[in-house]
């Protein structure tokens, strides 16, 4: 029985987030330093930990947004291995040390609780969007894991001598540092989603990285709040 199954155990853990195959997260969780997770996240875990939804520290976050929503977070604390997925979604693990990062909220998988995290208007994109874009901005030392609707692609800006060019609906996350502006390439009723029929795309610019998943997932991409 075990000998067909070999192939999927578990691997011996190196790092305090890693794969395991393309479409979990494993994580090495450990007393005193919390992680904060997508609620419903969780398919798997070994030892003792435990699952706080909606803490203190995501009710303050929501606070200060415009529509007072909530981030669908939970916090994770405890010793052992905790397995996360979503639905089958790719999964890429990044070690900021000490850079940031701007991330759509339907990709944001998992962060480590110590990390600076908040939610910011895009830059750039008014005249496009009208009352603005918001996305989720994380920063400092620590692990963030975010799913993309298949493998995806890490477009590096280069010099910022050219434009990168990108489908808000494809779009994953990019580095906040990079100059953001929306371009249009015909007059379109919508402005985002399919039903705009491309008309609409963000440009970046600068040094930095934007990462672009081969799916035009128009769900909770780039939250237009009032």
């Amino acid at each position: 029985m075990n000998q067909p199954l070999a192939g999927y155990a578990p691997a011996p853990v190196t790092a305090r987030m890693e794969n395991h195959g393309n479409h979990m997260l494993k994580v090495a969780m450990q007393t005193g330093n919390d992680l904060l997770a997508r609620v419903g996240s969780m398919v798997a875990y070994e030892g003792f930990i435990q699952y706080e939804p909606n803490p203190p520290a995501v009710r303050q976050i929501a606070r200060d947004w415009i529509t007072g929503e909530g981030a669908p977070l939970m916090k994770c604390s405890g010793d052992g291995l905790l397995y996360l997925a979503d639905y089958g979604a790719n999964v890429v693990v990044i070690n900021l040390g000490g850079d940031a990062i701007s991330v759509n909220a339907t990709n944001l998988l998992a962060f480590d609780a110590n990390l600076q995290w908040g939610v910011e208007r895009v830059k750039g994109l008014a005249k496009f969007a009208g009352q603005g874009l918001w996305n989720t901005k994380i920063s400092g030392q620590g692990w963030v894991a975010l799913t993309s609707r298949g493998k995806p692609i890490v477009v590096d800006c280069g010099s910022g001598e050219d434009e990168t060019y990108v489908d808000p609906d494809a779009l994953v996350a990019w580095s906040p540092n990079l100059k953001v502006k929306g371009k249009r390439s015909f007059k379109a009723q919508s402005l985002i989603g399919r039903g705009s029929g491309e008309a609409y795309q963000m440009a970046f610019s600068g040094q930095g990285i934007v990462v672009v998943q081969p799916s035009e997932d128009s769900t909770d991409r780039l939250r237009i709040r009032g």
